[in-house]
């Protein structure tokens, strides 16, 4: 487990550039719903590129709580399912680690099935709030028991005679909106969710590859979309390619941007326009960055990124782009830190509901380098010279992943070393990171 192994130090080393070809790591939020799509069909699915980090190997080890066979072999793993209601209840409690998403979506997986099941996960996942997917899918006959605030442990008292709503999401989140669909599956009639802003659909995306029927259409007069997925569907198993995340390239990705002399290809990485809302970013940042190769692999659209390194120029990032980029913030500001002129990024309040309090932990790091910064409730500015930063700091990670890889990527590109106090959380989503980037050209080693 990341959160309970013993605190890691890294330190990253500035670097003259980074140049070479790599893969990306399988897309997280595809392969947590390959597992769980896969555990809901009829018949063997067969996977390939999944994720091996901790947070989905936690899917797969709740997956076969339920009764599905997972086995891996040769880096193929293969899911036996027992179709929409057929799983069996757990015989002990899941623990989901470090995973916000596996503990989202399962729920409405587990609260659509007659029995009682037990949720918990890591001190970082035992605080973040659980009350904005237990309020829907009370509204649909389950019922639950929480901590104060909705939050872990969590007992769900599950029924198979789930009452299919039409919800309107509070806030624009792909994790709410997938528990409710899946929810959805196993409730007589259709059962829709309202959101007021476009977020990631690798749900809705997945759900027809595997034969549920799944209708989105615009809201009249505003943004968001009405999803609707009919319940009662017999899913068949098909065979899934996990494309690279584009949430783990983003590292290299924005290392080599703003490093001269750099020349980058990752391939493989998903670049669904619900998701690539950093890349946008970092074009009108001014980045030279060339999608090559563009093609389609599991519903998914797919592409080579050939990266160079570019002076950038700061922006303002409006708020509605955040659904599309909200994991990918803490290393924009790396990018910020290093661009000439002021970063103004607004709509910022879903990070302090992360594995940490993202926009503080940025903040934080930010203030420990020297780099020159505002934060506000919901927005974060950042004012670069167009210099490397000073660096030199030691950043507290708070058993977040991603703030710990976006600092190290700090360290790589300032004029001083920058460590974080532990690296052991980076494996939830990106085993190896450390050793990958070193490969390109970083220096990231261990520090006492």
């Amino acid at each position: 487990m990341a959160a309970s192994a013993a605190p890691s130090r890294l330190i990253a080393h500035p670097v003259r550039r980074l140049s070479g070809r790599v893969r990306a790591p399988g897309d997280k939020s595809v392969s947590h719903r390959a597992l769980m799509l896969g555990a809901m069909a009829l018949g063997e699915t067969t996977i390939t590129g999944l994720l091996t980090g901790e947070d989905v190997l936690r899917t797969a080890a709740a997956v076969r709580a339920l009764g599905a066979q997972v086995v891996e072999q040769d880096d193929v793993w293969r899911v036996r399912g027992f179709g929409v209601g057929g799983g069996q209840e757990p015989a002990d409690m899941l623990d989901l680690g470090n995973s916000g998403t596996s503990a989202r979506l399962l729920a409405g997986i587990l609260a659509s099935h007659r029995f009682t099941s037990f949720m918990t996960g890591d001190g970082s996942l035992r605080r973040r709030p659980m009350q904005r997917v237990m309020e829907p899918l009370r509204r649909m006959g389950a019922r639950f028991e929480a901590r104060e605030g909705g939050r872990m442990p969590l007992a769900i008292v599950g029924t198979d005679e789930m009452v299919p709503i039409d919800y309107m999401l509070p806030v624009a989140s792909a994790q709410v909106k997938s528990c409710i669909l899946l929810a959805g599956l196993n409730a007589a009639g259709e059962t829709t969710v309202i959101e007021p802003e476009a977020t990631r659909d690798h749900t809705e995306r997945m759900l027809r590859h595997f034969g549920a029927e799944v209708r989105v259409a615009p809201v009249e007069g505003g943004r968001g979309k009405r999803i609707t997925v009919v319940g009662w569907p017999e899913l068949k198993a098909r065979d899934i390619a996990v494309p690279g995340d584009p949430s783990s390239a983003a590292f290299a990705v924005v290392a080599a941007c703003v490093k001269p002399g750099s020349d980058l290809l990752v391939e493989n990485v998903g670049v669904n326009p619900l998701r690539a809302g950093l890349y946008m970013t970092l074009k009108e940042m001014g980045a030279d960055i060339t999608f090559e190769n563009e093609r389609e692999v599991g519903g998914e659209p797919v592409a080579d990124l050939h990266v160079r390194g570019a002076v950038l120029k700061g922006v303002d990032v409006p708020p509605d782009r955040a659904p599309t980029m909200i994991d990918e913030y803490p290393i924009l500001a790396v990018a910020a830190a290093c661009a000439e002129g002021t970063t103004r990024m607004l709509g910022l309040a879903e990070l302090r509901t992360k594995e940490s309090d993202r926009l503080s932990s940025v903040a934080a790091g930010l203030a420990a380098n020297g780099v020159r910064h505002e934060m506000g409730a919901d927005f974060l500015i950042v004012d670069g010279d167009g210099r490397a930063p000073s660096g030199g700091g030691l950043v507290k990670t708070h058993l977040d992943h991603r703030i710990a890889m976006s600092f190290l990527m700090l360290g790589v590109v300032s004029r001083e070393p920058v460590a974080v106090d532990d690296g052991s959380p980076i494996d939830t989503s990106f085993p190896g990171f450390a050793a990958l980037m070193n490969g390109l050209g970083a220096r990231i080693e261990s520090g006492s």
